[in-house]
């Protein structure tokens, strides 16, 4: 089973990214980048686009990665510099249940923890198959270079997972 040295590991809030991301990682021993955690700060205030741009610009010029990150605006940057993508293709309730599920855990991907639902999340997930799909799935016809590699369940994704741990 072949897969590329510069993957993007995209799809909705909740759909699983960063664990999926980290399990890709421990399989292919490929640098592991949250995006969550380049954005983000541990009081909850973020840095500027200017400078998330400059260290994703920084970080799509190494020879191998693995990124793992929705952030719509920057998906065509990471389309050209990557030469695999992984689409987490989930239904709606399926992310649900994800940004629920993780309310009060601790998360390597995230510099705090949530205490509660937050709301523009949900609303990232409500919107997430009218606004961002779209544009993956025009992406994905614009870039025909690319390996797609979608998944539309955790299952499916899993057993990716471990099919490709047993060819290594």
């Amino acid at each position: 089973m072949q897969i590329g040295n510069k993957i993007i590991v995209i799809g909705c809030s909740g759909s699983g990214k960063s664990t999926f991301s980290k399990k890709l990682h421990e399989i292919t021993q490929l640098p592991l980048i949250h995006l969550d955690n380049v954005w983000w700060k541990a009081d909850r205030s973020h840095i500027s686009r200017d400078e998330f741009d400059q260290q994703l610009d920084e970080i799509m010029q190494g020879e191998k990665w693995i990124v793992d990150g929705d952030y719509s605006r920057t998906y065509e940057v990471r389309f050209q510099k990557c030469d695999t993508v992984i689409f987490l293709d989930y239904s709606y309730d399926e992310c649900m249940n994800g940004i629920i599920g993780r309310v009060g855990q601790d998360r390597s991907d995230m510099p705090w923890t949530e205490q509660e639902l937050d709301p523009e999340l949900v609303q990232l997930v409500e919107n997430y198959a009218s606004e961002n799909r779209p544009v993956v799935m025009s992406l994905f016809e614009k870039y025909p270079d690319k390996k797609k590699i979608m998944f539309t369940s955790r299952s499916e994704a899993s057993e990716w997972l471990k099919r490709l741990g047993e060819t290594r």
